[in-house]
């Protein structure tokens, strides 16, 4: 008795800390490309593995061109709310039949056996024939026709640039099952979810086409490829031609098709293959061909800094609405100066990190992709600063202006939580501004929490433990801890959870038998702070109070300027005093944070002697 009861402990203690188990699909996609009417017929197969310790009665399948349909969802959230997005706004409402997209299943079979399929507007729901328990397989067999819809968001045909087809959210996916259960969100326009697999998508077109795609290229010889310099040419023969791709361990596939590509291809310094497909115009011929020198360089300070990348190429191909991002690929509108292509691109490549191979669930977690991506982007542009590739000073802070941009955006009354799912935001605006800029200023403040050293740590462990395995945001910041010996939920219960701000201020200097006592305030969101404390002799002293939530603090950061531990500042305490050994007429400046890493909604109170702000003159 002792001995099963000490298995059923075992048992239980191991699915307790088993929540990062994951479900695998594995595709094989036939599709026949019909280009005079925009239509595709696909033949499908899923292999699903349960990895979960559940057993499954019902599955969901996402439909995503079923969104490009008058009075979808999506369609009437466009037209509803507050501030619609422009590529969006009613052009779904006023597509015609022959502009619409949808998917029809003919067929969908589990293991051989027929399903009755459910479809109500972008998701299809499935009771199964037969449960999927633990550790078991089932084999999905789809058979559907599809009408790529017009462009308008992300997917489609006919692009303002003039590119054919930007096939994204193409195909039936199958939907994520993870700790939290089913992911079957419908499509309204924002972020997504997916299950790793391998892909294998052959596609049938016209010949006249050129694609580029998820994965590696299978049947080159088929295709008559040949390397003229650093271009691919094909010699593409017959009506139609078959492309096929592979793509190991993805959570996504997509492509794109144009008679007028040109390909381009060139390794950087790491080996990884990289892509560049653009249609030639006045607009793009000068900047797409040197393009490669800066992602060969920006890869060199991504891979250090943020993770090695693991795949063997990654694709810049030019389609879509303005940049979106899949697995070892990225579409992008091209007729762009230098900078903002240089920008797009590596933006989208970085999300490879932080969707691609971390993945967290981004309708739930937005910030912990957009952000971080937004994180990632300026450090890497500011790289490029510091080696005068790009114009421009390279920043001390590279964030600083995300700041100024949340500090502003807070005091309008429009901010929501963090902690809101991406379709449920009241406005796009909200969105926007939480999930880009409050999600990158997120990452900017735990380094100033915690110091740069045990962040720069800290950011790469993150990477090499979770990626693949879905994180939330308790596994990012247990990492955090973990690595600085700091408890920082805190930070998580303010920053994501409220719209609380930070505004600390300095209340009043004065003399006091020789020495200066300085009153401290602070209104909503308690931080540790820097008081940096510069005398007539310009010799400066850091003086750090720490968070007392922290249960310690960061380490010495500045080693040429003094450095002072004073006691905790209680979150419950609204003042604080400090007290300083030096004479009140020796001080020449008392600041509060002035290396701008704290998103203080307040500046002109942070400084000693009080600055009055400029003021214009009236007109």
């Amino acid at each position: 008795m002792k001995y099963i009861l000490s298995i059923v402990f075992c048992l239980c203690l191991s699915s307790s800390f088993a929540q990062y188990w994951q479900q695998e699909a594995n595709y094989t996609i036939d599709v026949d490309f019909n280009v005079k009417k925009h239509q595709f017929d696909t033949k499908q197969v899923i292999e699903y593995t349960n990895n979960s310790p559940d057993t499954l009665k019902k599955a969901f399948f996402h439909l995503y061109y079923n969104a490009f349909q008058p009075n979808s969802m999506m369609d009437i959230r466009s037209r509803t709310i507050a501030d619609p997005d422009p590529r969006v706004a009613e052009r779904i409402h006023l597509l015609k039949e022959n502009e619409i997209g949808y998917h029809r299943i003919n067929s969908l079979t589990q293991d051989g056996a027929p399903l009755k399929v459910v479809v109500e507007n972008t998701i299809a729901e499935v009771d199964l024939a037969k449960p999927i328990g633990p550790g078991e397989k089932a084999i999905f067999n789809l058979e559907y026709e599809s009408q790529v819809p017009l462009q308008i968001r992300r997917t489609g045909r006919d692009n303002a640039e003039g590119i054919e087809y930007s096939m994204t959210q193409w195909y039936i996916k199958m939907c994520e099952y993870d700790y939290k259960g089913w992911s079957a969100n419908p499509y309204i326009g924002r972020e997504f979810h997916g299950i790793w697999g391998d892909f294998q998508v052959n596609i049938t077109i016209d010949s006249d086409y050129i694609i580029g795609a998820t994965g590696m290229l299978q049947n080159a010889s088929d295709l008559k490829m040949k390397k003229d310099g650093d271009e691919i040419k094909y010699k593409l023969k017959g009506r139609t031609t078959t492309w096929e791709f592979f793509a190991e361990n993805v959570i996504d596939f997509a492509w794109a098709a144009d008679e007028d590509y040109i390909h381009i291809q060139r390794k950087n310094d790491a080996g990884t293959i990289l892509n560049y497909y653009y249609q030639p115009s006045e607009k793009t011929v000068e900047n797409w061909p040197k393009l490669h020198e800066y992602m060969n360089e920006s890869s060199k300070f991504m891979f250090d800094r943020y993770g090695y990348y693991p795949y063997p190429q990654y694709t810049f191909i030019q389609g879509g609405d303005g940049g979106m991002e899949y697995p070892m690929i990225t579409l992008i509108t091209g007729e762009r100066t230098m900078e903002s292509l240089i920008g797009v691109s590596i933006h989208e490549w970085m999300h490879s990190w932080y969707q691609m191979m971390l993945a967290t669930n981004e309708a739930l977690y937005p910030w912990m992709d957009e952000g971080f991506t937004s994180f990632g982007t300026a450090e890497t542009m500011n790289h490029l600063r510091a080696i005068s590739l790009l114009p421009g000073e390279a920043q001390e802070n590279p964030i600083y202006n995300s700041m100024v941009r949340y500090a502003k955006f807070s005091q309008s009354g429009l901010e929501e939580p963090l902690s809101t799912h991406a379709d449920h935001y009241t406005t796009n605006t909200a969105y926007g501004v939480g999930s880009y800029v409050k999600g990158a200023v997120y990452l900017k403040q735990l380094e100033y929490i915690i110091g740069k050293e045990a962040f720069d740590i800290g950011l790469l462990r993150y990477f090499d433990e979770w990626k693949f395995k879905h994180p939330t945001a308790n596994d990012f910041m247990r990492v955090m801890e973990k690595v600085s010996n700091l408890e920082l939920d805190w930070y998580n219960e303010y920053w994501i959870n409220s719209t609380k701000t930070i505004d600390f201020a300095i209340d009043s200097v004065y003399a006091q038998k020789g020495k200066t006592k300085v009153l401290l305030s602070n209104s909503q969101m308690h931080m540790p702070i820097d008081v940096f404390v510069t005398d007539n002799q310009e010799n400066t002293t850091v003086y750090h109070i720490p968070n007392t939530l922290m249960r310690g603090e960061k380490p010495r950061e500045f080693e040429d300027l003094g450095f002072e531990v004073l006691s905790d500042w209680p979150w419950t305490h609204p003042q604080y005093e400090m007290e300083l050994g030096i004479p009140m007429e020796d001080i020449k400046e008392i600041y509060i944070d002035p290396t701008g890493r704290m998103a203080d909604i307040d500046l002109t109170n942070n400084v000693f002697p009080y600055i009055e702000p400029e003021l214009e003159e009236e007109k």
